[in-house]
């Protein structure tokens, strides 16, 4: 209801195997017009039901603009997900990102610290930087739709291998302040510190390791080249060679 008070009359709701005890949310939801529901038969994960709204939305919807994804545990307003709206509309090229203020009282501990050393983690190994790592309220132009739903990933590192790939593929971002909200100490979501982390920091450690390994074979090439064209030609011009040489 307050999706659509929001001025959204497009909203698409992923059942991501919910059993008999939970299905009264959705049965609600498909009464309504501007609400339709995708049911995965079992619990799949976060990344596979993203992935599977957007291979909808590309294969059903050609009309949509974009997309805003907004995770289903209370933890996002209405207001916020209409304002990325907005922005996306101004900047169809740019992916925004609701972050979160981690510095206020209410936010539970464990939050702000893995929050804060994620954000050091992407800054140092990846370049990237970002205020908010884990944000599930993005608006993302409909055009990326397809290359995302391709992403590898099926539970909570599928949103840090999107956030890896637009890094790769030159995708603008766009930070755009939302409100904090912490349920019960954060007792509505349903992320697991030990294996869910675990699963965010393979793809961050991968991505690191490629750009280290290509560092290390680029120096290593150079000394190379160089020793080789030791007194062949001028100081500069084997300089010039041999940096071609090993960035080829």
């Amino acid at each position: 209801d307050s999706m659509i008070g929001a001025g959204f009359s497009n909203i698409l709701i992923v059942d991501d195997g919910s059993d008999a005890a939970h299905q009264q949310p959705f049965s609600e939801a498909e009464k309504r017009v501007a609400c339709t529901v995708l049911r995965h038969s079992k619990n799949m994960g976060k990344g596979a039901a993203l992935k599977t709204a957007f291979r909808y939305i590309s294969a059903q919807r050609s009309d949509i603009f974009g997309v805003v994804t907004v995770d289903g545990d209370n933890q996002h307003r209405a207001e916020d997900a209409r304002k990325l709206a907005d922005a996306l509309a101004l900047q169809p090229d740019v992916v925004m990102l609701g972050v979160r203020e981690f510095k206020q009282s209410h936010v539970p501990f464990k939050s702000r610290m893995g929050n804060t050393l994620t954000s050091l983690v992407f800054r140092f190994l990846c370049g990237i930087s970002l205020s908010d790592t884990q944000t599930g309220l993005r608006a993302i132009s409909a055009k990326y739709l397809s290359r995302f739903s391709e992403l590898e990933g099926e539970r909570f590192e599928y949103e840090t291998n999107m956030l890896l790939y637009m890094k790769e593929a030159g995708i603008a971002f766009s930070e755009i302040p939302i409100e904090t909200i912490y349920l019960e100490n954060n007792a509505t979501s349903h992320f697991n510190p030990l294996t869910d982390s675990a699963r965010i920091y393979r793809p961050i450690i991968r991505f690191a390791g490629g750009s280290l390994a290509a560092a290390v074979i680029d120096v290593t090439l150079f000394a190379l080249v160089i020793k080789l064209l030791h007194g062949a030609y001028t100081l500069d011009r084997e300089i010039l060679i041999a940096t071609a040489s090993a960035r080829v």
